[in-house]
């Protein structure tokens, strides 16, 4: 059976740009929850999976430690990051933090053209599918990468260089966690209305109830989650 992955041709001496987009696959492959938390990852076969040499692989690991998406383990190789409810609950926390902080400080910052790129990419996600269609039940692609880019619009003017790079690297973390989260079924959660409800209140420049919406916002859907991880 060939594992290789579609996008990689074999090769003994990968180019840099070869090992780059190792890199970036296998950083794909943990984003999207294509292993599961805890599991093994195996030199042998990740080079067997991605078509590159080991030192390729090695690199790649030791990026995608550093960022907290695979945790090394002395004498006991690498592995995908363990997942926890009491880690989600402290992660989500954080975020929400920084989120508001960001946030206000866009709302105070924030011009017309902040103002017409929350609307315009809401208008997108609003017509967007929420769930794939047929099995498993799981939430469409393209509306994850819209919500996501609904956050950024929120918060692109907030003035912080730092902050922004703290709220990416919490928002990585997050996405390795809610990459598992199961759709709401029908009449159980409005998430459209929620969001609008969000970008109405910053359009408003009501800091104040904009962020208490989007720490709302957030804090269910990690406490879903967890309900559905039997935490």
């Amino acid at each position: 059976m060939n594992l290789a992955h579609p996008d990689l041709p074999m090769t003994a001496t990968p180019s840099p740009s070869l090992t780059q987009r190792a890199y970036e696959l296998l950083r794909e492959d943990l984003m999207a929850c294509r292993f599961e938390p805890g599991d093994p990852l195996r030199i042998s076969e990740l080079c067997t999976r991605l078509a590159v040499s080991q030192g390729a692989v090695r690199e790649a690991l030791s990026r995608l430690t550093s960022e907290g998406l695979v945790e090394a383990r002395p004498q006991r190789g690498f592995r995908v990051m363990p997942n926890s409810a009491a880690d989600l609950r402290d992660l989500t926390d954080a975020r929400v933090d920084i989120e508001k902080i960001c946030l206000r400080r866009a709302i105070a910052a924030g011009d017309l053209n902040w103002e017409a790129r929350i609307v315009a990419v809401f208008h997108r996600l609003s017509r967007t599918p929420t769930i794939d269609e047929g099995p498993p039940r799981r939430f469409n692609a393209a509306f994850v990468a819209l919500h996501d880019e609904f956050f950024d619009a929120l918060v692109a003017g907030c003035d912080s260089p730092w902050l922004s790079r703290m709220r990416q690297m919490l928002s990585v973390q997050e996405r390795r966690y809610h990459g598992r989260l199961r759709p709401p079924v029908a009449g159980e959660r409005d998430l459209i209305a929620e969001l609008r409800a969000v970008m109405d209140a910053a359009l408003a420049r009501d800091a104040e109830l904009a962020c208490s919406l989007i720490a709302a916002h957030m804090q269910r859907s990690a406490e879903t989650l967890i309900a559905q991880m039997g935490g």
